[in-house]
C-alpha cells in the first residue's frame, strides 16, 4: 500500500501535464486565427475601401444569414431571404431632390456682404460724423448737422414768480390780502389778484433761432411783456416776438419770463430785488447751454451781452433791472415799447452812467408826455436825443419815435413806428459793430406771418 501511492501520484501529474499541453496548443491555434486578419485589417488602415471586397463581403453575410435561417426555421429554408445590406444599400447613388430643393423649399439667400468680416462700428459719411476718419485723401469739413428753431417753456427758479417778499414802492409785502389758506395781492387800482392763480408761473419762453451761433457775437434779448398777457398767446403767438427775432437775422436768442397771468398788473416779483436780473440771467445761461446741445457753451452765455425790451406794463421790471439788477454793464441797450408809465429817474440814470449802449423809446399819445419830460431830463443833463429812427444805432445813442394815429397800443410790438419794430431794432444794432452783434443770416423778404 505504502508503495503503491507514489506510482498512483505519478499517474495523476503525467494526466495533467497532456491536458496541460493540449489547452496551451488550442490557446495558441485561437489567439493566431485572431491575430493574422487584424495585421492584415491593419495594413489596410488608411486606404479606401475595395467595393469588390464589398460586394463580395456582402454576398458572404447574405448566405450566412441564408444558412443560418435554414437551420433555424427549416420552414424557410427553401425561400429566398432578401438583401437589405447590399452595396447599394449602403452607398445609394445622388438624387436630383437631395441636391436641389423642391417646389416647396427654398435655399437660404446670401449676399456677399455676409461673407466679409465684421466691424464692430459701422462709419457714417463725413457730414455725419462726429470725428475724422484718417485718410490719404482730403477730407470734407464736419459740417454741424441743420436743425430748426428751437421754442419752448422753460421753468427758472429765479423768474419773476412766485414772489413772496415785499413791495418796494411801500416797503409792505407784496401778498397783502388773504382769505382762508389763500394769499393775494391788492393792486393799485383795488382788484385783487391771487398768488396761486396770477402769480405763481415760474415759466420762461426761451427762443433759439435755427441760425444762432454760440461761437460768434451774440446778444440776449430779455422781454418783459405787458399787463394781461400769456407766454403763448400773446408773446408767441400775437406779437410774433420769437419769429422777428429769427427774421432779423441777428445771432440773438430771447428770454422772456411769465410775469403777472393774465392780470391788469405790473409787478416785478423777483426783478424788485437786487440782484434779481443777475440770477436770473445766470440760471438762463445754463438752460440756454443745455438746450443748445453743448454745456460747455453756458460761460459764453453767462458773459454775452443784454438787451432789455419793455412793452407796456414791462416798463416796471426793465426800470428796476436796470437799477438793482446787478449786472446793468451788461446790458447793450434798452428799448420800450409805448412803456414809459413811470420810474423815469432810473432810465435817465441809467442812459447817462451807460454811454456805450442805445436807448429807444417809441411812443404813442398814451404815454407821449411822459416821453417828452423824459427827453426834456436827458437834455438837461447835455445827453444828445434824437427823434427819428432813420440812422443807424450807435453805441450812446437816445432815441425817441412818436408814432400817429392808427398805430394802437395793442398792436405794438407788431407794428409801431415800423412793421416788426423789435426786429428793426437787431437788424441796425447788427450793422454796428461796436455793439457786438454779428449778424448771421439775411432777412426774410416776406414779411412775418402765422
Amino acid at each position: 500500500m505504502v508503495g503503491a501511492v507514489p506510482k498512483l501520484r505519478a499517474g495523476i501529474r503525467a494526466d495533467r501535464t497532456k491536458a496541460s499541453g493540449a489547452r496551451g496548443r488550442a490557446l495558441r491555434i485561437v489567439l493566431t486565427s485572431a491575430l493574422v486578419p487584424m495585421s492584415l485589417t491593419l495594413v489596410q488602415c488608411g486606404q479606401a475601401p475595395n467595393p469588390g471586397a464589398l460586394a463580395a463581403n456582402s454576398q458572404a453575410n447574405v448566405q450566412v444569414v441564408n444558412q443560418t435561417v435554414a437551420k433555424t426555421n427549416p420552414q424557410v429554408s427553401n425561400q429566398q431571404v432578401a438583401s437589405g445590406d447590399t452595396f447599394e444599400d449602403r452607398f445609394p447613388a445622388p438624387q436630383f431632390r437631395e441636391r436641389f430643393p423642391s417646389a416647396s423649399e427654398s435655399f437660404l439667400q446670401r449676399q456677399m456682404s455676409d461673407f466679409s468680416p465684421k466691424r464692430a462700428v459701422q462709419q457714417q459719411s463725413p457730414e455725419q460724423a462726429p470725428y475724422k476718419v484718417a485718410s490719404l485723401a482730403p477730407q470734407v469739413p464736419y459740417q454741424r448737422p441743420p436743425r430748426e428753431d428751437l421754442t419752448t417753456l422753460v421753468s427758472m427758479k429765479s423768474s419773476a414768480f412766485p414772489y413772496f417778499g415785499n413791495n418796494p414802492a411801500s416797503d409792505a409785502p407784496f401778498l397783502n390780502i388773504s382769505k382762508g389758506d389763500r394769499r393775494g395781492h391788492r393792486s393799485y387800482s383795488g382788484r385783487v389778484f391771487w398768488q396761486d392763480e396770477t402769480y405763481n408761473d415760474s415759466r420762461v419762453l426761451v427762443h433759439v433761432p435755427e441760425h444762432f451761433d454760440v461761437r460768434k457775437p451774440g446778444v440776449i434779448v430779455v422781454f418783459f411783456h405787458g399787463n394781461g398777457a400769456t407766454l403763448e398767446r400773446d408773446v408767441r403767438d400775437r406779437q410774433l416776438v420769437p419769429q422777428q427775432i429769427t427774421d432779423s437775422g441777428a445771432n440773438a436768442v430771447l428770454l422772456a419770463p411769465q410775469m403777472a397771468v393774465d392780470a391788469a398788473d405790473s409787478s416785478a416779483g423777483k426783478f424788485w430785488q437786487p440782484g434779481g436780473l443777475k440770477r436770473f440771467m445766470e440760471e438762463s445761461a445754463s438752460h440756454l447751454a443745455s438746450l443748445t446741445g453743448d454745456p460747455n457753451s453756458a460761460r459764453a452765455f453767462a458773459n454775452m451781452p443784454i438787451v432789455i425790451v419793455g412793452y407796456s406794463g414791462g416798463f416796471l421790471p426793465t426800470a428796476w433791472s436796470l437799477e438793482v439788477g446787478g449786472i446793468s454793464d451788461r446790458v447793450r441797450g434798452v428799448v420800450l415799447l409805448d412803456a414809459v408809465y413811470g420810474e423815469m429817474d432810473k432810465f435817465a440814470s441809467w442812459i447817462e452812467s451807460h454811454r456805450s449802449g442805445f436807448f429807444v423809446s417809441s411812443y404813442t399819445n398814451y404815454t407821449a408826455r411822459r416821453d417828452r419830460d423824459l427827453m426834456s431830463m436827458l437834455r438837461q443833463k447835455g445827453i444828445d436825443v434824437s427823434e427819428d429812427m432813420d440812422g443807424p444805432l450807435r453805441p450812446g445813442s437816445v432815441v425817441f419815435v412818436e408814432t400817429g394815429d392808427g398805430i394802437t397800443h395793442r398792436d405794438y410790438v407788431n407794428r409801431a413806428w415800423t412793421q416788426y419794430p423789435l426786429k428793426d431794432v437787431l437788424v441796425k444794432m447788427s450793422a454796428t459793430p461796436a455793439l457786438a452783434l454779428t449778424r448771421v443770416a439775411a432777412t426774410s423778404p416776406s414779411a412775418p406771418s402765422r
